[in-house]
């Protein structure tokens, strides 16, 4: 009688563990497709490009590792941090929502909302943060907690980072594939599916 109570004590907590661990494939997907639209990394082939011909060199592994460390960070201590300056997560997925609008504009439109000075010297400064990890993506994150499991939201950042990986040690190669009207369809497609993300995260923290 004993040990089967001691073997329930056991089983429940990993009973919750497992729970809680819960791979959601359709979770997964839709918090991928909204970091792979967030970070752009398509968008930004001219830009790398632009980088990697005035320093000659990109180190693709260091950016990426560096990217993926800041976007876990925060993801796992963001919320915490909120709470020492006084904010909720509700409050900062509505801001996050507007940032999203505007980011999804400027995808769309072709317009520069957000100016931002391009760096003299490329390193991991510019490149991981904030070209790849840049405030949109941190306030997509937090945005994305208030909707999805973080373990979802975590897979999505690990299949995106191995996409950019990709990207950037492809660049020239994907240039040439897609050309520059292919890339702006894309770009403008994903614009409009973080116009809808947008509205849908400022509903659901709103309650309108």
């Amino acid at each position: 009688m004993t040990n089967n109570f001691g073997n329930d004590l056991i089983a429940l907590p990993l009973h919750k563990i497992s729970t809680l661990m819960k791979f959601n494939p359709s979770q997964i997907l839709s918090t991928s497709m909204v970091l792979f639209a967030i970070i752009d990394i398509l968008g930004a082939i001219p830009v790398i490009i632009e980088l990697r011909r005035k320093a000659g060199h990109i180190e693709s592994e260091k950016a990426s590792l560096v990217a993926t460390g800041l976007m876990i960070l925060f993801l796992f201590l963001g919320e915490s941090l909120l709470k020492v300056i006084g904010l909720d997560v509700e409050s900062f997925a509505i801001a996050g929502s507007f940032v999203i609008f505007f980011i999804a504009m400027e995808m769309v439109l072709g317009l520069t909302i957000f100016k931002e000075e391009a760096p003299e010297t490329v390193s991991i400064v510019p490149l991981a943060f904030p070209l790849i990890a840049g405030a949109g993506t941190m306030t997509t994150l937090l945005s994305l907690k208030t909707e999805y499991d973080t373990q979802n939201i975590l897979v999505g950042i690990l299949l995106n980072m191995i996409f950019v990986y990709f990207v950037l040690k492809n660049t020239n190669r994907l240039e040439k594939l897609f050309g520059k009207s292919g890339l702006n369809i894309l770009r403008k497609a994903f614009g409009v599916i973080l116009l809808a993300i947008a509205i849908k995260l400022f509903r659901n923290n709103t309650g309108l």
